[in-house]
């Protein structure tokens, strides 16, 4: 698989960094009150497993799968949610788990969701940001890394549901699929 990897854009050893850094932030800003941690599958759940471990606070998790890529690598506009929370999330913080955040198509449309559901507070937190491509401004609370307009793939992220696996996030050699 590895071979099909035109770079490592970033390694695993600056993820393990960040995800440190992010938990301590949202320990910090977490003390003292309700958590309950809303993984967005499957991308999201290599980043959720190593967050979660380094959140020093009580908190729960929950998982949605929504699906608006197929088996492609842009977006098709149209959000499906796949698998619902079991959670009640009324008067509950909650922090959705991304692994990346592209458009803000699918994001806005899960907030919105969520908001229905009457939470106390609706925070993000995503791996990674591409802001090239954002055709919606969604507030981020919690961001790793700022990446550019490239296909990635790894550590969660797909293509054609292979390469989550990879250690690390990298840029997909064109020729795969283009």
């Amino acid at each position: 698989m590895e071979e099909d990897v035109r770079e490592v854009l970033i390694t695993s050893e600056e993820i393990r960094e960040k995800t440190a850094e992010l938990a301590g932030q949202i320990t910090a800003d977490y003390q003292d009150q309700d958590l309950l941690l809303v993984c967005i599958l499957k991308g999201g759940l290599l980043f959720l497993a190593d967050l979660m471990r380094q959140i020093q606070l009580p908190l729960e998790i929950d998982f949605m799968a929504v699906s608006s890529y197929g088996d492609g690598t842009e977006s098709s506009g149209v959000v499906r949610i796949l698998m619902d929370l079991e959670a009640n999330i009324q008067g509950r913080n909650v922090l959705i788990v991304e692994d990346i955040i592209d458009t803000g198509c699918t994001l806005e449309y899960i907030v919105n969701n969520l908001l229905t559901r009457r939470p106390a507070s609706i925070k993000i937190c995503t791996l990674l940001n591409k802001p090239a491509r954002r055709e919606l401004d969604i507030p981020l609370d919690y961001v790793g890394f700022e990446i550019p307009d490239r296909f990635v793939i790894g550590y969660g992220l797909d293509y054609g549901e292979i390469y989550r696996n990879l250690p690390f996030v990298g840029i997909l050699r064109p020729e795969l699929y283009s």
